[in-house]
C-alpha cells in the first residue's frame, strides 16, 4: 500500500496522485499543515512534501523520484516508455525540465511575491528568475506545437511533470501561459484521473 502525504492542493503532490490515478495504484493521502509538524519532520527531515510511503519499505521525498519509482516499481506503463530508448530519453528529460527549469525556480517567485520585504520583492534576483521562468515556458510552447503530449502520441512522466509546474505559475504567480500551452492544459484538465487527482489533492487535512 502507498501513503503519499502533501500539503492541500500542493502542485508537487499532485504529480504523485495523478500517477497512482493514471496507473490505477490503490494509495492513501495525508494532506499536512504548512509548516509541517514535528511528527511529519521524523518522516522527512527536510520538511518537504510530498513524502512516499511504501509498505515494501521505500521512502521518497522528491516528486521525480516517486514518479520515476512508481512507475518503475508498478509499472512496465506507457506513462514511461522504457521499450523506446529515443522515447524514454525525451520523457526523462522534459520530467526533470518541469522541475528544475520550471518548478526549481518558483519557489523564490513565490517566497519573494508573498514574504519579502517591498525593497526585494523586484529585486535582481527575482527579475532574473522570472526571465528563466518565462524562456523555460516559452521553451515548452516550442515543443508542445503541433503535438497533444510532449512525448509520443500518448501521455507519460513528462506531461504529468511539466503540467503541474505550469500549473505552480499560472495559479500561484499569475504566470501567462501562451496559446499552446493553454489549450495543453485545458486538454490534460480533462483526462478523468487528473480530475479525480486535483479532488483528492484538494481534501483538507485531518
Amino acid at each position: 500500500m502507498l501513503k503519499i502525504h502533501n500539503f492541500a492542493r500542493g502542485a508537487r503532490g499532485l504529480r504523485v496522485i495523478w500517477l497512482c490515478e493514471e496507473m490505477g495504484l490503490a494509495y492513501s493521502l495525508e494532506n499536512h499543515a504548512f509548516p509541517t509538524p514535528p511528527e511529519y519532520r521524523a518522516l522527512n527531515p527536510l520538511g518537504t512534501v510530498p513524502l512516499l510511503e511504501d509498505t515494501a519499505g521505500a521512502s521518497l521525498n522528491e516528486s521525480i523520484a516517486i514518479l520515476l519509482y512508481l512507475a518503475q516499481t508498478y509499472g512496465p506503463t506507457p506513462l514511461l516508455p522504457t521499450n523506446q530508448s529515443a522515447l524514454l530519453a525525451r520523457c526523462l528529460q522534459l520530467a526533470l525540465f518541469g522541475e528544475t527549469e520550471l518548478g526549481m525556480n518558483l519557489n523564490p517567485l513565490i517566497a519573494a511575491r508573498f514574504l519579502a520585504g517591498p525593497d526585494d520583492k523586484r529585486n535582481w534576483s527575482v527579475i532574473g528568475l522570472e526571465q528563466r521562468v518565462q524562456r523555460a515556458v516559452a521553451y515548452a510552447e516550442g515543443v508542445i506545437a503541433q503535438r497533444t503530449y510532449l512525448v509520443g502520441e500518448a501521455l507519460t512522466l513528462a506531461d504529468i511533470s511539466v503540467s503541474c509546474g505550469l500549473t505552480i505559475w499560472q495559479t500561484a504567480l499569475d504566470g501567462a501561459l501562451p496559446p499552446g500551452l493553454k489549450a495543453y492544459q485545458q486538454h490534460l484538465a480533462q483526462r478523468p484521473a487528473y480530475s479525480r487527482a486535483v479532488a483528492r489533492c484538494a481534501e483538507p487535512r485531518p
